[in-house]
């Protein structure tokens, strides 16, 4: 089933409907600024709290309009009776008038309770911001569950796990491999060749252990690679938020299989043994010391190490086209050396 972002939808109509308020606002298309002009208002009465009435010039009606307005208390007391300077001992205030419209002539009070429907611009406002509020509450609780409950570190470690069995179980195929392609029919001599010695005797030193460990490895490595696959959300923030609701859920199931591989690795220590096997494997590896002491061991057990190919890379069985192939590999031979 797909992720359907509903409120990542709710969240943008929010932030657009805001948007649209604030450009609103910005462009002065509010009616009651477009369609108003600021006047100079007479303070007849004014309380502590800015209640006052007022007086003004209605040009529209050609008469003098008294009314109730909402001074700004904080404003200088010079402005204010009776220290402003005005003959008939008022106060002075500024506000605007409605110069359009039903109410031309009359004041627009902005603290006023009743003074009438909301702007478009105010309008906007009151709907985005609950929209807004939503969409970022429901997302962040519709992303609850797919955040909680996976284990990155877990992946981890498995991802770990892996690396470690694969490289073990390359590293013995790498060093088999190197035994048989050295193309010898399972007699060793002295003039063997001294990378089939070689690498004949690494894997006499790390013994018939480290074949085992190779096994277990290459099965556990092919085991793990595809839970792997499938965990993939759950290795980090991005990739769970990212997977749907089946990639999660298979995330899941794969978590709990690697948990478990997890839990016997950890009681066999199977990362300590590849990790050694590695090593062991990769200790001899192309450096005059092994091939010294790999022909040393070689004369004093020679019987060991034809035992050891011969389980690695059985003859091949005598017919007259093999007995053919030696034949000209042995004149080949010849001919190089008379060169």
């Amino acid at each position: 089933m797909r992720h359907i972002p509903f409120f990542r939808w709710v969240l943008a109509a929010g932030i657009a409907l805001f948007a649209w308020s604030v450009g609103l606002f910005a462009m002065g298309s509010d009616p009651a600024f477009t369609a108003s002009r600021q006047i100079d208002l007479a303070v007849v009465d004014e309380k502590a709290d800015g209640t006052c009435r007022v007086q003004w010039e209605d040009p529209y009606a050609g008469k003098t309009r008294e009314g109730p307005y909402h001074c700004d208390a904080r404003r200088s007391d010079l402005l204010k009776a009776p220290q402003y300077t005005d003959s008939r001992g008022y106060g002075w205030e500024t506000g605007f008038m409605f110069t359009e419209g039903p109410d031309r002539g009359d004041l627009y009070d902005v603290e006023a309770p009743s003074q009438g429907d909301l702007s478009t611009a105010d309008t906007l406002l009151l709907w985005a911001v609950p929209l807004v509020l939503i969409g970022l509450i429901g997302g962040n609780i519709r992303a609850v569950p797919r955040v909680l409950g996976v284990q990155a570190k877990l992946v981890r470690r498995a991802t770990r796990l892996a690396e470690a069995a694969g490289w073990a179980a390359e590293d013995y195929a790498r060093a088999v491999t190197a035994v048989r392609d050295a193309g010898h029919d399972g007699a060793l001599d002295a003039q063997s060749d001294p990378e089939l010695v070689r690498s004949l005797w690494v894997l006499r030193e790390t013994g018939p252990e480290t074949r085992r460990t190779a096994e277990e490895a290459r099965v556990l490595a092919d085991r793990l690679r595809p839970l792997l696959e499938e965990a993939a959300p759950a290795a980090g923030l991005r990739n769970r938020l990212r997977a749907g609701p089946a990639a999660r859920s298979a995330a899941e199931a794969a978590v709990t299989d690697l948990r478990h591989v997890l839990d016997d690795a950890d009681r066999q220590g199977l990362q300590e043994r590849f990790t050694q096997a590695s090593t062991d494997l990769l200790r001899g590896q192309d450096t005059a010391w092994s091939s010294l002491a790999a022909r040393a061991d070689f004369e004093r057990n020679p019987d060991a190490y034809r035992r050891l190919l011969v389980s690695l890379a059985p003859p091949e069985p005598v017919t007259w086209t093999a007995l053919r192939r030696r034949r000209r590999q042995r004149r080949a031979e010849e001919s190089a050396a008379q060169r």
